[in-house]
C-alpha cells in the first residue's frame, strides 16, 4: 500500500494531506488501472461516467486507445466533491501508411440490417453487469501462442483516410488449441448463433465494468449464464467468421472504453 500511495502522488500531484485516489499505475491510452478510493468515498465519476466502487474502496478505470490528454476524476464523499485532473500519456500506435485509396463500396442493406441485430446483441452482452469478483485476480493469457495483432494498430490509406483501428491482441495458435478463462467470470453471451464478422463469440464479465470477448472460437464450451473460473475452457481457436486463419482475437472493454489487453497482462502468451 505504501508504494502504491508513493506512485499515486507523483501521478496525481495530490496534496499529501488528502491523496484522493491512488492507483497502480500512471494513466495512459489503452491502460486500465486498480486505485483504492480514500474512507468514506460514496461515490465516483470519470469524465461523467459512473465508476463502479467496491465496498472496501477498490475500483477500475480504462482510458480508451484514443483518449485526450486529461481526464477528470469527481470524487463525492458527505463533505462535498473533490476533483482530480489525471495526465492521461500518448502512446504511440502502430501505424501503417498505404499508398492506395482505401477500398471503396459498403455493405448491402440486407447485411446492414443483420449487423444492427448483431451488435445490440453485442452490446447487451458488453453492458450486462454481475457480481463476478474476477477483476481483483491477476489475468492470465486466454490461450499460448505468437502475437500476431496488436491493440491499438491502424492503417492510414493515400490522402490521410484512417481505417478503424485494431480493438484487441490477435494470438495465433493451431485451430483447436485451448482457449481459457482468463480470471473469473459470468457467460454473458456464447453461440448460438455465429455472427457475421466475429464468427462464435464469448463475453465474459469480469465485474466492475470490465469484459472479454473471444473471436473466430472453432469451438464453444461454455453456455449463456455459466459461472466459470480462471483457467477453466471456454472454447477452441478457430477462424470462424471473418477471419484469414486460426487465431482468437481477445478484446478486453471496460465501461465502454478499449482497453490494452496485452499490456493489462503483461508478458507473452
Amino acid at each position: 500500500m505504501k508504494a502504491l500511495l508513493a506512485a499515486a502522488a507523483l501521478i496525481l500531484g495530490s496534496a499529501a494531506a488528502d491523496p484522493g485516489v491512488t492507483l497502480d499505475g500512471p494513466p495512459m491510452q489503452g491502460a486500465l488501472l486498480r486505485g483504492a478510493a480514500p474512507a468514506g468515498t460514496l461515490s465516483l465519476t470519470l469524465d461523467g461516467r459512473p465508476v463502479p466502487l467496491a465496498g472496501d474502496g477498490r475500483f477500475l478505470i480504462g482510458f480508451d486507445r484514443d483518449a485526450g490528454p486529461e481526464a477528470r476524476l469527481v470524487i463525492r464523499r458527505a463533505g462535498g466533491e473533490q476533483v482530480q485532473t489525471l495526465r492521461v500519456a500518448p502512446r504511440a500506435w502502430r501505424i501503417e501508411h498505404v499508398g492506395m485509396a482505401r477500398p471503396s463500396g459498403g455493405p448491402t442493406p440486407a447485411f446492414q440490417r443483420l449487423r444492427e441485430g448483431e451488435l445490440a446483441r453485442i452490446g447487451a452482452a458488453r453492458t450486462a453487469a454481475s457480481d463476478s469478483i474476477g477483476w481483483t485476480q491477476h489475468f492470465i493469457w486466454p490461450a499460448r501462442g505468437r502475437l500476431s495483432g496488436q491493440f491499438g494498430s491502424q492503417r492510414i490509406y493515400a490522402g490521410g483516410v484512417p481505417a478503424a483501428y485494431h480493438s484487441g491482441t490477435d494470438i495465433a495458435a493451431g485451430a483447436g488449441a485451448a482457449v481459457v478463462a482468463p480470471a473469473d467470470a459470468v457467460v454473458t453471451l456464447a453461440p448460438p448463433p455465429m455472427f457475421s464478422l466475429e464468427g462464435n463469440l464469448v463475453i465474459l464479465d469480469h465485474g466492475m465494468g470490465l469484459t472479454s470477448a473471444f473471436l473466430h472460437l472453432s469451438r464453444v464450451s461454455v453456455r449463456t449464464g455459466d459461472h466459470v473460473r480462471q483457467g477453466q475452457p471456454i472454447g477452441a481457436v478457430g477462424a470462424t467468421g471473418r477471419a484469414t486463419g486460426p487465431h482468437l482475437h481477445w478484446s478486453l472493454m471496460w465501461n465502454g472504453a478499449r482497453v490494452d489487453a496485452a499490456a493489462f497482462v503483461g508478458g507473452t502468451p
